[in-house]
């Protein structure tokens, strides 16, 4: 390395440490989320007073107003929400029902064994890769890849030798920052293709975005945010953790850096634990695909009121399901399980692990809810998409401002399908007149989409990945997490969007 090169790592690092020390003074995140409630409400108060507003996109005659959630109504909803906000909450469901079945898994031995399996078949230098690989394409399985894969992550680089705050860092990247690429098509393809074609078709009545409209390049960023990734983590995120710290990390976790070797038994238990993934993978597969099957049609998404596949909206019991029979298979196979109280009790436990989860849940759900209900989010896309379209600015540059105004944004308001309910009409119609095709725009939306997640404050699911964090090292707070993350999402702003930029000039199709 030259001496520049040195010197210009070695003023990262300061830079990640010291965001790491400010970041690890803040509030705990549920005091947090408490403060971020009360701003909303005051922020929601000084924009009904200055009569903030857009027009909506949907319907030009209306106009969306900032409500103030101050006001007599408002706080008669607060209160009696409360409840709906919390059981509404995101994550809480899938994290819940899927631990059920991850405690079994875990608590009778078969992630130590299926840690063991991974570490002695991949090659050490590539178990980065593989770990960024599968959490990208975890989003087939919609958000189960936050609740499954940085534990899973953490405890092959703990076996390793090597840190499992950078192992969880790799992972997190690979499923928040790429959210939107995926070797397959996944529920989140004809969600966003409906809304752009509805929009596309206020001025052309014939516009057709199909929902394979962007699978070419999200198919080739799979392997370009994987690479990406791995650069990151070898370059920046793990040269920064000393052997001290490393030590002291798998200490804690109690995860010893040891040979990859299975025993009969466990070999016992793994075959056990296959045979009862194929045997209810298949049960599953065929209520989804056997004519009038149960998992077969249409549903209402509770989500968005829109129409979505049965087994999409069925993905939370599945994930129960798909954990829950191998590690019941692998705990009769190996003797851990003698009788269905020991089941029952290692529910028990894995639920009780999260405590604090809840805690952060609760006050998360109603700052998260409140946001909503105020229209400051409405108001902001709204607002966010006119400064883009205002540039008046090549395709180049425009996807550049569509990209990092898409970031703004998911800072503040993470789900996708909701920012794109109102950004749709708006950058579709307007950046039609610029040259620019329905299913660029929304390639270029989903870039943005997806870069920050891993540092995206209302991200519901970083909570998730603090707790993981914190088995590791106690000591951990949002500085932690956002010093390991902020590399990767700000490496994705500038290779993704340079990715997409070049895609776009060669001329290659988005779309196979």
């Amino acid at each position: 390395m030259s001496e520049a090169a040195r010197m210009q790592h070695s003023r990262l690092t300061r830079l990640l440490l010291a965001l790491e020390r400010v970041g690890n003074r803040l509030p705990d995140p549920a005091t947090l989320f408490v403060l971020i409630g009360l701003a909303i409400l005051l922020v929601s108060w000084v924009g009904a007073a200055w009569h903030w507003s857009v027009v909506d996109p949907r319907d030009s005659t209306k106009q969306i107003l900032v409500d103030n959630l101050l006001d007599a109504e408002s706080m008669r909803w607060i209160w009696t929400s409360a409840l709906k906000n919390f059981l509404d909450f995101p994550p809480l469901a899938i994290v819940l029902v899927a631990m059920l079945g991850i405690g079994v898994a875990e608590r009778t031995g078969l992630f130590p064994s299926l840690l063991k399996l991974l570490v002695r078949w991949t090659p050490s230098r590539l178990i980065t890769p593989a770990i960024i690989f599968i959490g990208v394409n975890s989003s087939a399985a919609a958000d189960s890849g936050y609740v499954v894969l940085p534990p899973l992550a953490a405890g092959v680089f703990a076996m390793l030798g090597r840190s499992p705050l950078v192992g969880i860092a790799a992972a997190v990247f690979g499923i928040a920052g790429g959210f939107s690429a995926n070797i397959a098509i996944t529920s989140l393809d004809p969600l966003l293709s409906g809304l752009t074609e509805q929009a596309a078709q206020s001025i052309n009545p014939g516009a057709v975005v199909a929902p394979t409209a962007n699978y070419a390049f999200m198919f080739a960023s799979t392997f370009f945010l994987t690479g990406l990734g791995w650069l990151v983590t070898a370059k920046i995120v793990e040269p920064r953790v000393s052997a001290q710290r490393v030590a002291a990390q798998i200490e804690q976790g109690g995860i010893p850096h040891t040979e990859a070797s299975l025993s009969h038994v466990e070999r016992r238990g793994l075959l056990a634990a296959l045979a009862a993934f194929v045997l209810g993978g298949g049960a599953l597969l065929s209520m989804a695909l056997v004519e009038n099957g149960p998992l077969t049609g249409v549903v209402t998404r509770h989500a968005t009121n829109t129409m979505a596949p049965a087994w999409s909206e069925a993905l939370v019991p599945i994930i129960l399901v798909m954990f829950l029979l191998p590690g019941l298979a692998y705990g009769i196979a190996v003797g851990e399980i003698r009788s269905d109280r020991a089941v029952t009790e290692r529910m028990g436990q894995s639920i009780a692990g999260m405590g604090s989860y809840i805690v952060i849940a609760f006050f998360a759900g109603q700052s998260i809810a409140w946001f909503r209900q105020s229209n400051l989010a409405v108001v902001m896309s709204v607002e966010g998409a006119e400064v883009i379209r205002g540039l008046h600015l090549g395709q180049g540059v425009m996807i550049v401002a569509i990209v990092w105004g898409v970031a703004t944004l998911d800072l503040f308001l993470a789900s996708a399908s909701a920012k794109w309910v109102f950004l749709a009409p708006v950058l579709v119609p307007m950046l039609a007149s610029a040259g620019m095709q329905p299913d660029l725009v929304q390639a270029a939306y989903r870039v943005g989409d997806s870069c920050v997640n891993p540092i995206a404050p209302l991200n519901a699911y970083l909570v998730i990945v603090l707790i993981v964090i914190r088995r590791y090292d106690s000591q951990a707070g949002l500085g932690t997490l956002l010093a390991l993350l902020a590399p990767y999402s700000l490496a994705a702003l500038i290779g993704w969007t340079a990715f997409l930029i070049a895609w776009n000039a060669l001329g290659i199709p988005l779309a196979f």
